[in-house]
């Protein structure tokens, strides 16, 4: 079998106990352990698991990931040995197909596995079952969600909350989510072509409704979308972090 990601460190003695009474009961076995990203509480287990699970039953599963970049530095931080994925590598078990597929933009190496039998997404933490996903790069993390809308999946099972069972319906509100702050973002910098903002200053104009504790989070969000929109030539950069609207021919 396969099992995707391994939880916290922290977590792992109890999460062993419960994933030991699964696998007694259906009296099988897990070969692959495929880590959706980097973050701690996706792979901050997998030692411990992987330990677990060979004295179980007298064989190391592997462990596989896909590279953040050249010198991945992961494999030491957690202390497992990591075999690397590759996007639209194939993973066969009795019973399962799944594809790899690479969604980078919550974090440069996360993937997302496409199970054939039953047109099921595991998405780790790109799309989420409630609420809405962080992102390291907004411009990759929108590539990847229309890379999953085309994918069409049946269901989606995310790294975080209940069961997806409207793909679709999800989908389009995470990207339409996002357009709306780009598009609300875009108003603040062309009505004041002049001026340069920062993103706290932008956060103070969008977000008034949003109670002030949250606005340093909403500000870096902001950021994630003057990055994003530098990227498609509409914004300029000024010193360390203030922005203007790219006036036509000023590019």
């Amino acid at each position: 079998r396969i099992l995707i990601d391994t939880g916290d460190k922290e977590t792992s003695p109890e999460y062993m106990k419960l994933l030991k009474s699964v696998l007694d009961e259906e009296k099988v076995t897990i070969s692959h352990l495929l880590i959706t990203h980097w973050h701690h509480d996706h792979i901050g287990g997998a030692k411990d698991i992987q330990r677990s699970l060979t004295s179980a039953s007298n064989s190391v599963p592997t462990v596989w990931k896909l590279p953040r970049y050249s010198d991945d530095k992961v494999q030491e931080e957690y202390e497992v040995d990591l075999e690397l994925l590759q996007d639209e590598q194939l993973l066969k078990v009795e019973g399962a197909t799944l594809t790899v597929k690479h969604t980078p933009g919550h974090t440069t190496d996360h993937a997302c596995f496409l199970l054939h039998e039953d047109n099921v997404l595991f998405s780790g933490d790109c799309i989420l079952g409630e609420g809405t996903a962080v992102f390291e790069d907004l411009r990759d993390y929108l590539i990847s969600l229309s890379k999953i809308l085309n994918m069409t999946p049946s269901v989606i099972y995310p790294g975080h909350g209940p069961i997806v069972e409207n793909p679709t319906d999800k989908i389009q509100y995470y990207i339409g989510h996002r357009m709306k702050r780009e598009e609300e973002i875009l108003k603040v910098l062309m009505t004041n072509m002049r001026k340069s903002f920062s993103p706290m200053d932008i956060v103070e104009i969008i977000y008034k409704e949003t109670p002030r504790s949250l606005w340093p989070a909403a500000a870096i969000n902001v950021g994630h979308h003057l990055e994003k929109l530098l990227k498609d030539g509409k914004v300029l950069k000024q010193g360390s972090d203030e922005w203007l609207y790219a006036i036509k021919g000023k590019i």
